[in-house]
């Protein structure tokens, strides 16, 4: 009997690739990886955190099919939550991407890890140029927004959290009568402010 993971991700495979998009989960592998990820993640006890980004990258999560990771990060961190998956996964090209890497140096001291997830799920890309990497478009962030609903349905955060403007904007959208706390995002000089807003989002305390 298929679980509410199952549909989210059958869900997910639906979308077609185009001339400027790409849908990793079209591959059973990556759509694997995500399933194990999920998996692993709403069995964690404590905390529950859902982290919303923008959308995948070329190097990172369109190669995995994990939103926040690249191949890479699975060999570089002694991080409890990818050595676990390390064992699952299949990776069949290996690569470093920098947001991930900044991302996973951070939760690599933490004790909580939260649940990533991007405003538009698939890979926007240059017209015909899969490996370059564009900013999705209101429009294809506007079609994330059932998939993002979808995953709080079954996960159930304490805290939601956007990454950069794109993510607060669609995490807004979707949960309007939740808080949504505003984290910088990593790239292009934000290292310091998103370490800081991590930090200030880790230390909130769910409600008894």
């Amino acid at each position: 009997m298929r679980g509410p993971i199952e549909d989210f991700i059958a869900a997910l495979t639906r979308q077609h690739n185009t001339a400027t998009v790409a849908n990793p989960y079209r591959d059973p592998r990556l759509a694997g990886n995500l399933q194990r990820y999920l998996q692993a993640m709403n069995n964690m006890t404590g905390k529950r955190i859902l982290l919303v980004g923008e959308a995948p990258g070329y190097k990172g999560c369109k190669l995995t099919g994990i939103p926040f990771s690249s191949g890479k990060i699975f060999q570089q961190f002694n991080h409890p939550l990818l050595k676990q998956l390390a064992a699952q996964i299949s990776l069949d090209t290996v690569e470093s991407e920098n947001t991930a890497t900044m991302v996973w140096e951070y939760l690599s001291r933490k004790r909580t890890t939260p649940l990533f997830w991007n405003a538009f799920p698939f890979h926007p890309h240059l017209p015909g140029n899969p490996r370059s990497n564009r900013a999705p478009t209101a429009a294809e962030i506007a079609a994330g927004i059932s998939h993002l609903q979808r995953l709080h349905d079954f996960y159930q955060p304490d805290f939601i959290a956007g990454i950069g403007a794109k993510g607060v904007c669609s995490a807004e959208t979707a949960f309007p009568q939740e808080a949504v706390m505003a984290i910088r995002h990593p790239s292009y000089g934000g290292k310091a402010d998103f370490i800081a807003g991590m930090n200030k989002l880790m230390r909130k305390k769910r409600t008894p």
